[in-house]
Formats: C-alpha cells, structure tokens, sequence
C-alpha cells in the first residue's frame, strides 16, 4: 500500500525566525533525512514551495488563479510517498521525519497527516 505524507509547519512562527536560526533547523533535518531514506520504503520526497496556482471550472472555462493557499497559518513545506504494508507501518516510517523528530518543530507546529492512496498505472 502506498501512503501520502504532507509535511505542516506554521508559517508565522517560521516567518518570525531569523534566516540563520531557520538554517541550523534546516541543518539539523539532514540526519532524520537520511534515516527516513535508509527505511527504503520513501519511494518520493518533494519540498512544496509557497508559490503555486489554483485551477477550478467557472462558466464552463477553466480559470487559473495566484495567491497562497487556504491555510494561511499552516502551510504544507513537504510531501513524500512510501510504501508500506498497513497504517501501522506508515506511521512507524513517517516518525522518522524531521517534522516530528527535531524538537524545535513542537514550537513551530510541525506535523505530518498521512493518506493511504491508490496508485494508477499510467502505462495501459
């Protein structure tokens, strides 16, 4: 089974970090990095930038328009796939993820929610 994980972090409070304290927080997420990449199970792991687009049918016309997301407090900084065998197991793999594992993230209101998905041969 494969799961989805978005990553949350509370933009205000990251925003009211000055860029070398975020930095060493980011610094210290490399070694949860590598231990969640040496699980083997991570099968994708993107970063999510703040810019992004939204595309919804109006009138029969697909519109597209620019702002931030929805949750302005919380903002989703990563997302990862992994494979696992139950709920159970995804969430094992999923700690190991700097977003619960470095204890800043606590007063920065890092979380992680996890989805099963389905996955969809693309090549039939």
């Amino acid at each position: 089974m494969k799961y989805l994980c978005l990553g949350y972090y509370n933009k205000e409070k990251m925003d009211a970090l000055p860029t070398e304290e975020v930095e060493g927080i980011m610094l210290e997420c490399q070694t949860h990095i590598k231990n969640l990449y040496s699980s083997s199970n991570v099968l994708m792991d993107v970063g999510i930038s703040q810019e992004m687009k939204r595309l919804k049918r109006l009138n029969g016309e697909i519109q597209t328009e620019s702002g931030m997301p929805n949750q302005l407090e919380k903002v989703i900084g990563s997302a990862f796939i992994l494979e696992a065998e139950n709920m159970d197991k995804a969430i094992q793999i999923a700690s190991l993820h700097p977003t619960v594992q470095v204890k800043r993230g606590e007063q920065l209101g890092w979380e992680i929610e996890i989805f099963a998905i389905d996955s969809f041969d693309l090549k039939e």
